[in-house]
């Protein structure tokens, strides 16, 4: 990509709401990029309204906020064939972070000697994910999961949260690619994360062509014990309740045409009776610094 050390074309949005993203942090951006625009949002609705604008006009799209903002960011910098900046500034970074991107200077480098790489997007309807789509108790699992990773380690709190959800969620009945299923979650991650259990914590490539998809079935007699089971052993790979696949699309129907709830990249959205899934395979470029 072009490389714009003074931030020329550049503008960046910074969502004020999300953790490392102050005014601090935007007076440093402009200090840094003085030909760039750097505007800042009060919460997610105004940096998203700013976002939209600055898209239309801007030659690369910056964001200084956590994985929501980054979605929407990147969403805009896609539809209107931009380049992508981000700043990591949320509380988890997990687009960041597995972009190999960890602080203000290295994203900086990156747009002074214009070192990008081309990455992948999953799509929900006209919804994009950077991240993950799920259905079920998946995001009640993180959640419960990353409540107790730094106290426990991941795979403790994995089963932990998992006993969590299990105890208190109930399965769904649902059409994966047309066959009839009880599953109680559907994890899909834009490309393969690692580990392959159900505490996928990162991704080796980000334009990898691949929709990981993840599913605990209901059906199986004793599903429950049969999961808490397999992750205190460490059988996961081999449990008849979990399967675990790479795809490039998928479809998921409710069993009754219900609405079916499901969240991308940790934001609830609006639900559907039918919703396919499919890859936007190198669609967007960021800027990313190399090493």
């Amino acid at each position: 990509l072009p490389a714009r050390p003074t931030g020329e074309g550049v503008t960046v949005v910074v969502n004020l709401t999300s953790r490392g993203a102050d005014e601090a942090l935007a007076e440093r951006l402009r200090g840094a990029l003085p030909d760039a625009q750097v505007l800042t949002a009060a919460d997610g609705a105004e940096a998203a309204a700013a976002l939209a604008e600055a898209a239309g006009q801007a030659a690369v799209l910056g964001v200084a906020g956590g994985d929501g903002t980054v979605n929407t960011a990147a969403r805009l910098a896609a539809d209107h064939g931009i380049p992508l900046l981000v700043f990591p500034a949320g509380t988890f970074n997990h687009f960041a972070r597995d972009l190999g991107i960890e602080g203000v200077d290295g994203v900086l480098d990156a747009l002074r000697t214009g070192q990008a790489v081309e990455v992948d997007a999953g799509l929900v309807g006209e919804d994009v994910f950077m991240n993950t789509f799920s259905v079920g108790a998946y995001v009640d699992l993180v959640h419960g999961r990353e409540e107790h990773e730094a106290r426990l380690g991941k795979w403790p709190a994995t089963v932990l949260g998992a006993l969590g959800v299990l105890r208190r969620g109930s399965a769904l009945t649902v059409r994966v690619d047309g066959r009839p299923r009880r599953i109680w979650l559907l994890f899909a991650g834009n490309c393969r994360y690692e580990p392959a259990g159900l505490g996928p914590s990162y991704r080796p490539r980000l334009a990898d062509g691949d929709l990981d998809v993840r599913i605990v079935d209901g059906d199986h007699p004793f599903a429950r014990l049969r999961l808490i089971a397999a992750l205190t052993t460490g059988t996961l790979a081999t449990c008849p309740v979990y399967q675990y696949l790479s795809v490039s699309a998928l479809t998921l129907e409710s069993a009754d045409g219900s609405a079916l709830s499901y969240s991308v990249d940790g934001e609830a959205c609006a639900g559907s009776p039918r919703l396919s899934l499919r890859k936007l395979t190198g669609r967007l470029l960021v800027y990313r610094p190399t090493g």
